[in-house]
This record gives structure tokens, sequence and C-alpha cells, in this order.
């Protein structure tokens, strides 16, 4: 008789692959492979972790562009109760140490071009016991590294004494643009529900109440094509993928790093996409230009929806898109973090050009300033908080959990960071992170909402908004913006057009002009950068 199953994130990918076993999962450049042979490959590479001393709490460290290994190595960690760390693929070698060192990493599967990084990383994790390779070709300069694809076959047997649990975790790193990164704890039950939306994301009923309900959902639902842009390495490429996979959907990956919208474009047509996932105007301004400059050249017509997360999605991209592809394409503009899970997903024409969420069980706006800390009444201003399934805390980081995640009203709660107003009717409309908002001469400027003037400006590739020091209103807004080669470097008209859009105090005082704005490789504005930009420009 089969063990019940339970909502371990392997557990339920293994309903998926007695459901669809022969459809294909993941499509990464050559290489297309169905559920159970993404299956059999990760059970290869957890009977290896095991032969090598992985047990259950033992962390593996990811650190590879992607691909079907990188879901495998996940899936493998998951069978084992070991926690995956993702590796960011930019990291120095310095970075890495401080990353291998704070995980207390046990495992590493790493891409053969990011193995010098490594050389000199690999002594800030004594405890390391078991090192893959990937797409290697002769021998590697670390010590005990094994080919992953031979490392997959060399051993047999079962898992089946495992006791795989809800609780299960997984350690998602998240930050290092504007600090050190930090790990956040997630029991996969409560990531399942809080990010994956608990087996419910391609079909209107919802999420399922036990695991065996997964078949049922994946039988009865569309089958999507699935090509999320934004790398595995983050919670918003990785997040997109698993809730597909669950879905017993086919995902579509780019081995090649960095986000090309023209390849990605190439991709939706050659394969006939349905979903594309994004992150904001960083990937969407160049959805758009690239579109503009070849007219005719994709057949879009199998695409439905655009989803992005994790960053602004401005109204006039969005009109763009909608002018570009179809007047009936489904854009999906959702918030949320690696702290908070999905918080929700914003109408298609957002009031003040910002995403407005609709207040639930899981999300509200909290008045923490207040003692004790209260829920908002119709017509305040607080923070965005969600509540519910949440993360555990922040990996051995009690400073940091205490400040992040606090009870409410008897309710634990887990902090967005995110300002917000919580209007009559229950719309919270969300202004942008706490951290970025601007004080000048006593007014509040949300970055997101001055961002999307300047880019709305025509010749304006993109833009970010800092506050700065002033003399005579405490902090002043400044630009940092990037413009089309053929664009004049004209700050007054830009500032000018931010003016018929804004009030004055949000215009801002100084327009940086520069080649590229900095971003981290899923789309996320490097603020730290910006600042560092701003200040040696306006010396």
């Amino acid at each position: 008789m089969s063990r019940a199953r339970t909502f371990n994130l392997a557990d339920l990918f293994s309903i998926a692959v007695a459901t669809v076993p022969e459809r294909e999962a993941i499509v990464c450049g050559e290489r297309r492979l169905t559920y159970r042979q993404i299956d059999e490959r990760a059970q290869g590479l957890a009977l290896w972790l095991r032969s090598r001393g992985i047990k259950a709490g033992d962390t593996v460290g990811i650190h590879a562009y992607n691909g079907n290994e990188f879901i495998e190595a996940c899936f493998a960690a998951f069978k084992l109760k070991a926690v995956p760390v993702n590796v960011n693929y930019r990291y120095t070698s310095d970075e890495l140490r401080y990353l291998y060192d704070n995980a207390e990493l046990k495992a590493l599967i790493f891409e053969a071009e990011l193995e010098e990084q490594n050389l000199a990383a690999l002594t800030a994790a004594p405890g390391l016991c078991a090192i893959a390779r990937l797409h290697g070709q002769g021998a590697s300069k670390i010590e005990k590294a094994v080919d992953y694809e031979t490392a997959i076959t060399l051993e047999t047997g079962s898992l089946d004494d495992i006791p795989l649990a809800d609780d299960d975790q997984i350690l998602l790193y998240t930050g290092g643009t504007t600090g050190l990164p930090k790990g956040v704890i997630w029991p996969h039950k409560a990531l399942f529900y809080a990010g994956f939306g608990g087996g419910g994301g391609f079909t209107p009923d919802g999420p399922i109440s036990k695991p065996e309900e997964l078949a049922d959902r994946i039988n009865a639902g569309m089958q999507i094509k699935l090509l999320p842009t934004a790398p595995l390495m983050h919670g918003a490429g990785l997040w997109a993928t698993l809730i597909g996979l669950y879905g017993g959907n086919t995902i579509y990956l780019d081995p090649k790093p960095g986000f090309n919208a023209e390849r990605a474009l190439d991709t939706v047509a050659r394969e006939q996409i349905n979903v594309l996932t994004i992150v904001g105007d960083a990937m969407g301004i160049p959805l758009v230009d690239a579109l503009r400059t070849n007219p005719g050249r994709w057949d879009l017509s199998p695409l439905i929806a655009i989803s992005s997360a994790s960053a602004l999605f401005s109204d006039h991209i969005q009109d763009a898109l909608r002018e570009l592809i179809s007047p009936y394409i489904h854009l999906v503009n959702s918030m949320g973090s690696s702290e908070t899970g999905q918080a929700g997903v914003s109408r298609e024409a957002p009031k003040e050009g910002l995403i407005q969420l609709e207040r639930n069980d899981t999300c509200d706006v909290a008045m923490l300033d207040e003692n004790p800390p209260r829920f908002a009444k119709a017509g305040e201003t607080g923070i965005l908080v969600r509540i519910g399934h949440l993360p555990v805390g922040y990996f051995k980081d009690t400073a940091k959990t205490a400040a992040t995640f606090t009870e409410i009203a008897g309710k634990r709660c887990s902090i967005s960071g995110d300002i917000a107003r919580l209007d009559e009717g229950g719309t919270i409309v969300v202004f942008g992170r706490d951290s970025q908002c601007i004080n000048t001469g006593g007014e509040k400027v949300f970055t997101e909402e001055v961002e999307e003037a300047i880019r709305s400006f025509a010749g304006v590739i993109d833009a970010v908004v800092v506050g700065m020091a002033d003399a005579r209103w405490g902090q002043k807004v400044v630009g940092i913006v990037a413009l089309r080669s053929d664009q004049a470097q004209d700050g007054e008209a830009i500032r000018t057009h931010v003016r018929n859009h804004l009030a004055g105090y949000k215009v801002p005082k100084d327009i940086v002009f520069v080649a590229e704005v900095k971003r981290t490789p899923v789309g996320k504005a490097d603020y730290r950068w910006a600042r560092e930009t701003a200040e040696a420009a306006l010396k």
C-alpha cells in the first residue's frame, strides 16, 4: 500500500508525474524532457547526494543558469528533506564566500562557466561533501567535483524510507542590491499556498485542500505553455516555473543568461507560448521596442496572457502591449515578495497608476506605528502586510525575523515594507517601498509613480528615482535616466513632461543621464547603485 502524499514539494511533483508522465515538462534550448524524465533524473541526483552524506536539513547550493538541471536539483533536495539554496550567478568570489558561509553549504551544483568564482569561495564552506559540475569539458579545477550527468547515474535504490512532511523547508536568498543577501525559510506547504496559489494557478477552482486533489486539477485544467523570463535563481523565475509544473504544464526556459526581448519573442512564436511572465518595465520596455522595430515579424496569436511580478508594470507599457499584440490579451500585474509570497493581483486599470489589491483574509494594511499595532480603517495609510501561510523567518537572523514578522490582533503577519492605503470598499492602493519613499519639504513622494511618469516620456528606455540630501528640502527627487541612442539629453523636457502628470513637488530637481540603468538579473532596480551614481554626478 502506497503512503499518503504530503505537501512536500517533491511529493506534489510526483503526483503531477503520475498524472501526465509523458507530457513535456521542461523545454530548454535543444533539450526537451518529460515529467517522467525530470523525476528520474532528480531521483538519480538525490541518490548520489545521499551517498555523499547529504541528509535532512542540509543545504544544497545551486549556482547555475536556467535549465532543467536547476529544477532537478531542487526536487532532488526536496526528496531528501534537504534544503535547496539559490545562488546568484552574478556574484563575485567574495559574495559567494559570504553566502556559502551563511548558508552552511553542504552540497553544490555549479555551472562550469562559473568555476573560477567558486575556486576562491569554497573554503568558506568546509562542510561541503558533494560537488557536481554542469556543462563542463575536461577535468574540473575543483577537487572532488563530479560531472553532473555522471553523478545522476552512479547510484540506484529507493528513497521511500525518507519521511517527507508538510513542514520540510526551502531557503530562498533575497536582497543584495541594498545590503547583504538574507535567506528566507519557507515550509513547503506554506510556500505552496502563499507562493504557488495552492494548485489553483490555472484553474478557476481555487486552492486544493489535500495533495491528492492536484491530479484532478491537472486533468481538468487547460494545458498551458509557459515562458518565465526571470532567472531560476530568483524567486520570480523559480516560483513561476513551479506553479506551471504543479499544473501539469510545459515550461520553456532560455539557457542563456540575461533577458533578450527578441529571443523571448522568437520562442513565443516558435513554440506557440500561451503565457509569458516578465518582471515589470525592465522587460516590458524592451518587448515593446522589439515589437515596434519588427512589425509583423512574430505570430503571437497563441499568446493569451503576460504576467508581471516584483516590479512596476507601467500603464503606458501595458497599453502599448495591447496595441502591438492584441487588445484582448490578458495583462496581469501581481504583487509579492520573498517574505510574503503573492499578496494579490492588481486590476488591469489600476487607480493612480499604482497596483491596487483587494483586502481579504491574507492581505491587509497595518498601522505599525501605533501601540499596539492594528489593522487600518478605511482612508488610512499604513504598511501592506500578508497573513496566513508565511515563512518561518530569516535564516540565522532573529533580529530581522522579529522586525519583519509580527503579530497584529492575534494574527501573525509578514510586513512587506510597502506603503499602502485602505480605501472604501476594501481596495488597497500600494505606493511602493517605505525605504524608497522620499520626504521633500514635508511631502511624501513615492518613487514608483515618478519612475512611471519619466518612463512614459518618448525616448526614455529606463529610469529610477532616488532621494538625495538637500539643504532646503531635506531631500530632493533625482531621476537617473537612460535614453535611446537617437534621443537628445534634455532634462528640462523630461521635467516638464513629469510636471504635466504629477504635482510639482514630485518633479525631479535633477536628471542624471546614464548609458544604462543598472538592474538585477530579475529586473529589480539597484537603488544603491542609483544613489552612488547620482552623488557622483551632482558633486
